[in-house]
């Protein structure tokens, strides 16, 4: 007696156990990591040439000069755009270091709530978008030819 094989294994198949949102969402995921990342080049540039442009709502516990906050928010996104086009190219390293530093960058806009609530509430958003596609999409293959 033949065994079929199912059509998800078979040969050529476009059907396949890769969530297809998860793949699309990757490349997604990735794109927004260089936005996000070009966006916080900017909010760290602002930062530091300009102590006084961002005013804190209320009072909060977590209160650092908006000079550091310049130099955190510069360098981190300077990370997420070179992780973000690793897991472009399909670099192994870059999708696990992508989900550490994007769980870094809520957590820095948790902390940056104060200055900037909507933008921090939808960066919090997007950061935990990126962690879910980059968490359910498999392989390392590159995400873009």
């Amino acid at each position: 007696m033949a065994q079929a094989t199912p059509p998800s294994r078979a040969p050529g198949s476009r059907y396949t156990d890769e969530n297809p949102w998860a793949a699309s969402g990757a490349v997604f995921a990735a794109v927004l990591m260089l936005v996000e990342g070009v966006i916080g080049i900017l909010k760290g540039i602002t930062g530091i040439a300009n102590d006084d442009v961002y005013a804190r709502v209320g009072d909060y516990t977590f209160k650092f000069d908006v000079t550091a906050w310049g130099w955190i928010h510069l360098l981190l996104g300077i990370v997420l755009v070179v992780v973000g086009a690793g897991i472009l190219k399909g670099a192994s390293w870059a999708r696990a270091t992508g989900v550490v530093i994007v769980a870094l960058d809520i957590i820095l806009n948790f902390l940056w709530l104060p200055y900037t609530p909507l933008w921090g509430l939808i960066s919090i958003a997007i950061g935990v978008f990126i962690i879910w596609a980059l968490c359910t999409e498999k392989g390392s293959r590159s995400l873009v030819s």
